[in-house]
């Protein structure tokens, strides 16, 4: 809500410009304000906030386009030729001043919003078209002069009225666009790091890669192919918005088998899974987890008795997935980068509606992350 105050300030400070020159021209006799007509005085001043606060609120844009500047001075010329030639007619209301001052106003909304304006401008010159219409009826039809002066302050309500609807609509499509704004800046936010964390993953991958063929590890073939497997499914099932929870316990298993494969020490492995195989989810959100476990700590662990246990379920309308390793407590245990990505990806999946729980002991950690599935 702060924000939004703070990129439309430009109409607090349109209302009390507005309110000012409304008290100062009063006071210096140029308009006179009947008090009794409620309605007529809300709408005026209503269309002159607006007016003014969208040139405050476009005063930067309009400094950068001398163009649009041009147009401005160039109508508010208009005015004064239009209010210079009415005040020397001898004829009040005049039909030509009125469509002439009609003409001003669009044309000033049209500068100003010209966007909005193309978009809404059937609905707009056909409201103006037909508020003109009425008035040219009673003004010129009408019995007698002062008939129509009885009904002339309800005639010209008609072109103010639409004022704050049409403003109201702009306001609107200024809101949506705001949110649509959000949502994008979320939006590449979360592609940036989905590009963070792969290239992490399949670096410290390609390292255990290295160490094989190095040795010239008959199993070195093997970690290539799960790692073409892991590769493709990172490649085109993580840019999804929803997968299988099958098929992201097959790139965990792939990965699982991969580690098992440059491991000579025993570890302890165990992943337990009881859900429904056609569930959706996110992808790649426990990928994280599995490999902090085995990097910090199977690796960091330097007897034969590191484990890694996990379990996935669904549970209250959540899917959880809990993953408790040992390590050396002796040893650096910063998770770094992943977990970091790993929060912020969850924040803007998620919102609030998720659960990170981190349980560190001397020589245990164990992570529960509960996220919601695909509706």
């Amino acid at each position: 809500m702060i924000k939004f105050l703070k990129k439309y300030k430009a109409f607090i400070i349109g209302l009390i410009v507005t309110k000012v020159l409304a008290l100062l021209l009063e006071y210096k006799g140029v308009i006179i304000i009947d008090d009794d007509e409620h309605l007529t005085n809300i709408l005026g001043f209503l269309f002159y906030w607006f007016l003014i606060s969208m040139l405050i609120h476009k005063i930067a844009y309009l400094k950068e386009h001398i163009k649009t500047i041009i147009k401005v001075i160039s109508l508010m010329l208009f005015l004064i030729v239009i209010l210079v030639i009415d005040s020397n007619a001898d004829m009040p209301d005049n039909p030509v001043t009125i469509l002439l001052l009609m003409v001003f106003y669009l044309a000033i909304v049209y500068v100003i919003i010209p966007t909005f304006f193309k978009k809404y401008k059937v609905a707009i010159l056909a409201t103006y078209t037909l508020a003109y219409s009425v008035f040219l009826y009673f003004r010129l039809f009408s019995d007698s002069f002062e008939l129509y002066r009885q009904q002339s302050k309800e005639l010209f309500i008609l072109f103010l009225l639409p004022i704050p609807i049409f403003a109201s609509l702009w306001a609107y499509h200024q809101w949506k666009w705001f949110q649509n704004l959000k949502s994008e800046k979320s939006k590449a936010e979360l592609a940036m790091l989905q590009a963070q964390m792969n290239p992490h993953f399949f670096f410290n991958t390609l390292n255990n890669l290295y160490a094989l063929t190095i040795k010239n590890s008959d199993k070195a073939p093997e970690v290539i192919l799960k790692l073409s497997d892991m590769m493709r499914y990172t490649i085109y099932e993580g840019k999804k918005d929803f997968v299988t929870i099958q098929e992201e316990i097959e790139y965990l298993n792939n990965y699982i088998e991969l580690h098992k494969i440059r491991y000579k020490k025993e570890v302890d492995i165990q992943f337990n899974h009881d859900v429904d195989n056609d569930l959706k989810i996110k992808p790649l959100l426990f990928i994280i987890l599995l490999e902090n476990a085995f990097k910090h700590g199977v690796e960091s662990w330097p007897k034969n008795n590191a484990y890694i246990h996990m379990n996935l379920a669904y549970t209250d309308d959540f899917v959880q997935f809990d993953i408790e390793n040992n390590f050396d407590g002796t040893h650096n245990n910063d998770v770094g980068i992943g977990l970091d990505n790993l929060k912020r990806r969850l924040q803007l999946l998620f919102g609030k509606n998720y659960a990170l729980l981190i349980n560190k002991s001397d020589n245990t950690y164990k992570v529960t992350l509960k996220i919601p599935p695909h509706a």
